[in-house]
């Protein structure tokens, strides 16, 4: 089968839509082009099952609808498959129709929809738009590879989490299930997925080229009320710290990545974390590249933090969702404000560089809170 994977063109003078790999939808100002791990897997894993992939990221690489359109008529793929969230959906929904309209008569052009606003209300989808099927869960790289395997012809059942139309009516193939094995999945084909696209335009790196890694699924808290992601990744996974520490030296190898943010919710902490530092030690890998990742608040020691910049960690990502202590309750974050500012103090004590994403004004707030 030939499927391409793509995010098509979005128009709005808002700024640069971020989809990929992005737990909340937001406008870039800039150009912030967030390298999408999962979607790369499911490149990486259709083609060496054989598939032929194509990889059309036009907000990334800058390209206008008709462009867009152009290479579906040309390439003919027999699968197209879109990552879509909540504040864009209704696009996709008109971009879908729209291919459907232009498509050949008696044409198998079929289009599938993956991520979270999707998983959350997978019917919708099939009544505002022709899309053939509905990728529900965190898993979709896996999700898409037995789709295809199914649809050609080779007598695979499909996984749990499918949705799709049946003689006009919908239908699933049962609740996503998150039992994939992490480790089993090849690194990324960075050059399938046109990996520089995202290398260069990204606030996060202080040493460019820079890429994304994903060491887990995802966040093992994982019980915040505001993140859609604790439904679609209900579990949390991880790989192996010899898993993630082969990738890292293939990056630098390969690459010469000098950056690299692992785009994990919440990077695994305890032993996981004091084995894969003292990996990065053991290897050398700290003075090669610099480290960020998602962490959370009240996580991690004062010990943790200084070894985690021994190896080569330099950026840790926090969200500040409040700092009103009845909003953090009422959120489930189970942090106290002063946790905030004493992890703050602590990574910057060891010389780690915290960065802060902020959210306030909800609904039940006053302009005091």
């Amino acid at each position: 089968m030939k499927i391409l994977i793509s995010y098509p063109p979005l128009s709005g003078k808002k700024g640069y839509p971020t989809l990929g790999q992005n737990r909340q939808f937001q406008y870039f100002k800039d150009p912030t082009y967030i390298y999408p791990i999962v979607p790369a897997y499911a490149a990486t894993l259709l083609k060496q099952a054989g598939h032929q992939v194509l990889w059309l990221d036009c907000i990334a690489e800058g390209l206008p609808y008709s462009t867009f359109i152009e290479t579906i008529k040309q390439e003919n793929p027999d699968l197209i498959l879109f990552e879509t969230k909540t504040p864009v959906v209704k696009q996709h929904w008109k971009i879908i129709n729209d291919i459907k309209g232009q498509s050949p008569s008696g044409t198998v052009l079929k289009i599938a929809l993956c991520g979270d606003h999707v998983t959350a209300l997978p019917e919708e989808s099939f009544l505002n738009s022709k899309v053939d099927f509905v990728l529900t869960g965190g898993d979709y790289d896996f999700l898409a590879l037995n789709l295809c395997e199914h649809l050609g012809g080779k007598g695979v059942n499909l996984d749990p989490g499918i949705y799709y139309r049946d003689n006009g009516q919908v239908k699933n193939s049962g609740k996503f299930e998150l039992r994939h094995d992490l480790d089993s999945l090849p690194f990324i084909d960075r050059e399938l997925t046109k990996w520089q696209s995202y290398a260069y335009k990204n606030g996060n790196y202080k040493r460019t080229p820079g890429t994304y890694i994903m060491s887990g699924r995802d966040c093992w808290w994982g019980k915040c009320t505001f993140c859609s992601w604790g439904s679609f990744y209900p579990s949390f996974r991880s790989r192996s710290v010899r898993n993630m520490l082969d990738e890292i030296g293939y990056l630098i190898a390969r690459y010469g990545i000098r950056e690299i943010m692992d785009d994990t919710g919440t990077f695994p902490v305890g032993e996981w974390l004091q084995e894969f530092c003292n990996g990065m030690i053991s290897t050398g890998y700290n003075k090669k590249i610099y480290l960020d990742c998602n962490m959370r608040f009240g996580a991690l020691s004062d010990q943790d933090y200084s070894l985690m910049k021994q190896a080569g960690f330099r950026l840790l990502l926090f969200g500040l969702e409040s700092a009103n202590q009845d909003t953090l309750e009422r959120i489930n974050k189970k942090l106290k404000v002063q946790d905030i500012i004493d992890s703050c103090r602590s990574a910057r004590k060891a010389g780690l560089f915290p960065h802060i994403t902020i959210m306030f004004g909800y609904p039940w707030e006053t302009e005091g809170d």
